[in-house]
């Protein structure tokens, strides 16, 4: 829900008050970030490096979260390219003590959380059944998905939803995936689908939760030219190649335009939707 002030004209729903948002009247006003605390997990590199210099360029202030690679630097060559405010935060997702204390670290920092994107997770390594890691390994990789990709975002959900009620606004962004609505080919990746499929239902079922004071929405980007995708063979990426009808990987600056309109006041009647950006994969 946006931060802005409310009209006095009230409908009702149930005993529920529901006033309609004053928003801009010029389009490109309502993608401005500009006043806005933006905080994005994973976002050293690839998508959500993308995502939050988006944000910034748009003049919202970020929060930069990494693990492994430092991202102080990064913060402040957005901070000195766009004239905002932008501080990194290390910190393992997978952890709720870290987590906790991060998020509340960032509200002290910025005085507020207005947009939040749980980006950060991890892919597949292998198949559920038919890989050949023993019965131990097979469990501890399918672990570490869950772990990072289902009970990182619950972490991060529920610290969020503390501070988006007190505030009574906030845009909840979570990178889903087309893994969550299709099944990969040709590579097996059983562990990944699931728990994204778990992820995109997730954010529906909170936005309902979260009605009330904030939104909830999610991206599913398809096969995304990342740092990570690049280091894969080439035959599997040829394959990927002839099924997306726009015959290309995407490159994370095609996804920011979505990011970028669920967190603005460009959107602030948009809750429990999912964007899919994946040129043509799941529509054929």
């Amino acid at each position: 829900m946006s931060q802005e002030k409310f009209v006095s004209h009230v409908s009702h729903v149930g005993d529920l008050p529901i006033a309609d948002p004053v928003i801009a009247d010029n389009v490109l006003d309502l993608f401005s970030l500009k006043g806005k605390v933006a905080s994005v997990t994973g976002s050293s590199m690839g998508i959500g490096q993308a995502v939050a210099e988006a944000y910034a360029q748009a003049g919202a202030d970020v929060a930069i979260w990494y693990n492994s690679t430092p991202s102080d630097a990064q913060a402040k060559i957005l901070s000195a390219k766009y004239g905002v405010k932008c501080k990194a935060y290390k910190c393992q997702i997978s952890d709720f003590k870290q987590v906790r204390e991060t998020i509340e670290q960032i509200e002290k920092d910025f005085g507020k959380i207005d947009i939040f994107v749980a980006n950060a997770g991890v892919a597949w390594d292998s198949g559920a059944i038919t890989s050949d890691l023993s019965d131990e390994e097979s469990y501890k990789e399918w672990r570490r998905i869950w772990d990072l990709d289902v009970d990182a975002v619950y972490f991060c959900s529920k610290i969020l939803g503390e501070i988006f009620k007190r505030q009574g606004y906030g845009s909840y962004i979570i990178t889903a995936s087309i893994s969550a609505h299709i099944v990969n080919v040709p590579q097996f990746q059983t562990p990944y689908n699931a728990a994204k499929a778990a992820v995109k239902h997730f954010a529906k079922s909170l936005a309902i939760e979260w009605a009330g004071f904030a939104r909830v929405n999610t991206v599913s980007p398809g096969y995304i030219n990342t740092e990570m995708v690049r280091k894969l063979p080439s035959h599997l990426k040829g394959k990927w190649y002839s099924l997306v009808p726009m015959g290309r990987l995407g490159l994370p600056k095609e996804l920011v335009g979505a990011y970028l309109f669920l967190a603005s006041d460009a959107s602030t009647y948009a809750t429990g939707t999912d964007i899919i950006i994946d040129g043509g994969y799941t529509s054929v």
